[in-house]
């Protein structure tokens, strides 16, 4: 199933519809293009919408398995954040986590806590949307971000009940596009799908970056995890906590968005002669050559006489 292609098909839809329609419709076009047998919603994270989580998403048994996998892994897990940690120090000036405020349950923002890889410049303006040439990163940075390194201080997230091991990737407040009924995860479906999203997104051009991230990207995105934790079970959040770490990632949804993309923008471009010649002949006033037709005025002759 091409799920990019379905997605941007709801999504020119929408432009051309009233906003009563649009949710509807684009469940009915998703839901023509899913496999029998699966469940899907857009519901999730629309504002004021009915819940549309799994039992399991929403229970506490979720919250103490998250604790379980963070306190039983700490041992492995706390030499390489150590090793990270001193790696990051040693490479570049500055500090060596990287704080920052997204969206997380409910509307609710928090802290999010990450292993540093761009330069420390505090006076530096950085891209909303990160590609994989588009940052200053420190010499260490894209080893990090290749491996998910930059993110394993975001256990403590986890422990703090910020976050959870499975959800949504919390977004920007920029890029918060709807409010979220569960945890933002640390991994999850989106993630698995937009692993290499940074490369990925190298193949877009810049000046149509963050257009084509808030209208094609995050609303993919969140159908992705909408799907997923509308149906997610215990098996299937240790089923995704084992991909993450293996890194089996399946990236063919993301392609898909960025080669239809790139199909879009591409026949544009070869409309677009025929377009602005079309745009230029509306523009010009119509002018009509009216012929002047000669007036020829007859002389009568008179008659004159006597009776």
């Amino acid at each position: 199933m091409n799920v990019g292609l379905v997605v941007q098909q709801a999504l020119e839809k929408a432009q051309t519809q009233p906003s009563s329609q649009r949710h509807d419709d684009a469940d009915r076009d998703v839901a023509a293009h899913r496999p029998q047998g699966t469940r899907a919603t857009l519901h999730l994270v629309r504002k004021g919408a009915r819940r549309e989580l799994s039992s399991w998403s929403q229970s506490a048994a979720k919250r103490v398995f998250d604790c379980a996998c963070v306190l039983a892994a700490l041992p492995l897990l706390i030499p390489i954040l150590l090793a990270v940690a001193l790696a990051v120090r040693a490479t570049s000036a500055g500090p060596v986590f990287f704080l920052q405020k997204r969206g997380g349950r409910r509307g609710r923002s928090f802290t999010i806590l990450k292993f540093r890889t761009m330069v420390h410049d505090p006076d530096a303006a950085y891209h909303a949307v990160t590609t994989a040439d588009n940052q200053p990163f420190t010499s260490i940075g894209p080893f990090l971000r290749r491996w998910k390194l930059d993110e394993l201080p975001q256990i403590f997230n986890v422990l703090l009940g910020h976050m959870s091991l499975v959800g949504p990737r919390p977004k920007m407040p920029e890029h918060v596009i709807c409010d979220l009924l569960c945890r933002p995860g640390v991994t999850g479906a989106a993630t698995i799908a937009f692993a290499r999203e940074e490369i990925i997104l190298d193949r877009v051009p810049q000046h149509h970056l963050e257009t084509y991230y808030r209208t094609v990207v995050l609303p993919a995105k969140r159908q992705l995890d909408a799907e997923y934790m509308a149906r997610a079970t215990f098996s299937s959040d240790l089923k995704l906590i084992v991909n993450s770490v293996l890194r089996r990632w399946d990236g063919a949804v993301a392609d898909s968005l960025v080669e239809h993309e790139k199909f879009e923008r591409e026949r544009l471009e070869r409309e677009k002669p025929e377009v602005d010649a079309r745009a230029r002949e509306a523009k010009s006033p119509l002018v009509e050559s009216i012929p002047v037709r000669a007036v020829v005025t007859e002389r009568v002759p008179v008659r004159t006489g006597t009776t």
